[in-house]
């Protein structure tokens, strides 16, 4: 975490996710180096990292990103200054025109809604499918979008031996998080099954889930595989990675409204929330880190249970010990949130949303957005 941001932590509004600019420009620099090395196409998923007062920033790096709602294509538009990559579980037919109109690519999820669609999309769009391959590696079923049942994506006996006239792509989505070497065993599973239709294709989405921005990914191994690829079937790749973009790039700031004692385990109670502000915390599951603490419970130092401040029984995190004992008003810093956390807040309860701010490449704290009566009344009638 920034020094001096940590030393300024009572000058800035509680809670807050304070995204760090000089962070994401590094990155976006890693990125935008595997993209040119590899020959390919790397854009923003909005569904993990839509704060758009920083796309400028990105658009400096990444020339597109990919959308999965009407809400986040008008978003791309409006801040990115450029047409979404399109793909939404099923088209609404209401809206399937304007999304057609605001889009570069669109990828179908299914055959029906390919045939039901691409008369009015053929022509005006890049068409694409979504595949299933039949392979993932990712441990949470809810994160899994391989598993029986699943409605990400058709398998190969849905789909024909040649791809008809209009449709042009292939899009997969299978990793979460993953590493290179993941990449490559999922590469072997899309080629078995999906290798005809690869050699037809014009364009490839290999989806999101690249963790290159992550402390050990072997970049030099994703650029093989990605130059491997595209010679090998004469198409032009695209990624869409979300948590890359903003991985280690900002915090949540929260602070200790109060210290109690429930039966024998001391909890902090925050002005923040797991359920509402974190709620990635609660479905991967996973325990975020806090700086300056001791992520799991030590022998003979101050442990407390961090709790929310909704009325929810399960809005609660822990145990974290600390080198000294919390007081009320002390901030406690959560890390890494940036990334899929800030596009999931919720108002339940009524609780207020976290500000949001950017620590400067100067140094300057700006905050961008601060939420009031009005966000939580607007979800409501």
């Amino acid at each position: 975490m920034n020094t001096i941001l940590h030393q300024r932590l009572n000058t800035i509004p509680s809670p807050c996710f304070i995204l760090e600019e000089a962070k994401l420009r590094r990155n976006l620099q890693l990125i935008d180096s595997v993209q040119k090395a590899a020959g390919v196409t790397i854009i923003l998923a909005l569904k993990g990292f839509s704060m758009y007062s920083v796309f400028p920033l990105v658009r400096e790096y990444l020339s597109g990103a990919t959308a999965s709602s009407l809400n986040e294509i008008k978003l791309v538009n409006d801040y990115m200054g450029v047409k979404a990559h399109t793909y939404i579980p099923a088209y609404r037919d209401d809206e399937f025109d304007e999304v057609v109109e605001r889009s570069s690519h669109l990828t179908f999820n299914s055959w029906n809604q390919w045939e039901r669609f691409k008369d009015r999309a053929i022509g005006r769009v890049s068409c694409g499918i979504r595949v299933n391959p039949q392979y993932s590696e990712v441990a949470t079923d809810m994160y899994n979008p391989c598993v029986p049942g699943s409605r990400l994506g058709a398998t190969r006996d849905q789909l024909p031996d040649q791809l008809p006239e209009g449709l042009e792509g292939i899009h997969f989505h299978t990793l979460c998080e993953n590493d290179s070497f993941t990449l490559e065993r999922t590469l072997d599973a899309l080629e078995s099954r999906f290798g005809d239709l690869l050699h037809q294709a014009k364009w490839v989405n290999f989806g999101g889930g690249h963790l290159m921005t992550r402390e050990g990914y072997d970049t030099n191994h994703l650029i093989g595989l990605l130059t491997a690829f595209r010679q090998k079937y004469n198409v032009d790749v695209l990624l869409e990675p979300g948590s890359a973009i903003a991985w280690q790039t900002g915090v949540l700031v929260s602070t200790v409204l109060d210290i109690i004692d429930s039966q024998g385990i001391h909890v902090a109670i925050l002005d923040t929330s797991f359920a509402a502000h974190m709620p990635d915390t609660l479905e991967m599951p996973y325990k975020p880190r806090i700086i300056n603490s001791y992520h799991e419970p030590v022998d003979g130092k101050p442990t407390y249970r961090l709790g929310g401040m909704t009325c929810l029984a399960g809005d609660f995190m822990g145990d974290y010990s600390f080198d000294k004992p919390l007081e009320i008003g002390d901030n406690l810093v959560f890390d890494d949130m940036i990334h899929y956390t800030m596009v999931k807040t919720t108002t339940f309860n009524g609780v207020g949303l976290p500000s949001i701010g950017i620590w400067k490449e100067n140094d300057q704290f700006q905050v961008v957005r601060s939420y009031g009566y009005d966000s939580f009344k607007d979800r409501l009638s």
